[in-house]
């Protein structure tokens, strides 16, 4: 059974996948390359290739919003009283045990 011509028009509009196509169709991801590879198996980048996104001339006063606020600060893990900081040991075994219990 075959789809109808009308209705087969509409189905080639569509994009190819790799079922509709025999051996040999590859989709890719569409990020390209930006380079290429020597003999010697270095991979020498093509400036011209690579892509640039320019940044709005007035940025700060542009209506849109990022998804992340602008006045978020870093977080930092806080060790009070360890002389190492987070890399003392006997720190996070104590830590470990008030979270989690002794075993």
């Amino acid at each position: 059974m075959k789809p109808t011509q009308p209705l087969f028009r509409r189905l080639r509009r569509l994009g190819l996948t790799t079922k509709m196509v025999t051996g040999g169709f590859y989709k890719g991801t569409g990020s390209g390359s930006m380079g290429r590879h020597t003999k010697h198996g270095d991979y020498v980048i093509e400036w011209h290739k690579v892509r640039t996104y320019v940044v709005p001339e007035q940025l700060r006063d542009f209506k849109l919003t990022p998804f992340v606020t602008r006045n978020m600060e870093p977080l930092k893990g806080k060790f009070h009283k360890a002389k190492k900081g987070g890399l003392s040991g006997h720190l996070y075994l104590k830590k470990w045990k008030n979270e989690n219990g002794v075993d």
